[in-house]
């Protein structure tokens, strides 16, 4: 891991759960920003994709020690030392960790849809195109075009909207610069958030927003015992959400 430790650059995430209000903007955001297709009847949700699915959380107590709180979960993108388990399991190389970066990417036109990497996500935070992609004749003109629409039989996954930094490298680019500054390169969830509740940049720049949340003592991440790494933080000053957020079954 020395090579990724040298370039000093690991994009990451901290969402702080006590602001987030479920208003699912950032995942409306997402899907319009990543050209990610719907059908007219979603009720099916084991053939919906979603790349940043918002998740409901409650304490499970009666009135009036009720509480409740949401839970956004994109790709964890996963940075544990000998890889992510998805990359682990594709045969054909679709998806893998890019070194400079620390994002795990997937490759459609490589996919040959065996789903194996569904299978090892930790975090379900992979999905199967079961349709076509197809879209309504007036949204056909809204499409990013950056962005790319996948064919029937692929997996895909939240990205962290990567075409959003090879874009801002080429501004740096036209600027002279070889480093971005922070704030430069902004997923779209993050820039759709009302609340300000998601902080995204370098975690391994000590200056940034996002590295300082990140050590906060009401930070946590989910399933930190499985070793995978993530580098989606979470901060909640509530003890039962960060209770959830490990529930690994100990055996015994």
């Amino acid at each position: 891991m020395s090579e990724q430790k040298s370039n000093g650059v690991r994009y990451g995430m901290v969402i702080d759960l006590d602001q987030c209000t479920g208003c699912m903007a950032c995942s409306v955001a997402c899907q319009q920003e990543n050209n990610v297709s719907f059908r007219e009847d979603e009720t099916d949700k084991l053939r919906s994709i979603t790349w940043l699915e918002v998740f409901y959380l409650d304490n499970g107590k009666p009135y009036p020690e009720h509480r409740k709180a949401y839970l956004p979960r994109p790709c964890l993108h996963c940075d544990a030392p000998h890889y992510p388990p998805c990359t682990f399991v594709c045969p054909v190389s679709a998806t893998h960790r890019d070194e400079e970066t620390g994002l795990v990417n997937h490759i459609p036109v490589r996919c040959i849809g065996c789903r194996y990497c569904i299978s090892a996500c930790s975090y379900h935070a992979r999905y199967f195109n079961w349709w076509d992609p197809k879209w309504p004749k007036a949204m056909e003109q809204m499409l990013t075009p950056q962005v790319s629409p996948r064919m029937r039989g692929v997996v895909e996954k939240c990205t962290m909207c990567v075409h959003r930094l090879q874009l801002a490298r080429e501004r740096a680019f036209m600027e002279g610069r070889r480093d971005l500054e922070e704030g430069e390169y902004v997923p779209a969830c993050v820039e759709a958030c009302p609340a300000k509740a998601m902080t995204f940049g370098n975690l391994f720049d000590a200056h940034s927003e996002v590295a300082a949340l990140a050590k906060s003592p009401h930070a946590f991440r989910l399933l930190e015992r499985l070793g995978t790494e993530p580098k989606i933080y979470y901060l909640s000053t509530q003890d039962w959400i960060r209770k959830l957020a490990d529930n690994v079954v100990k055996s015994g």
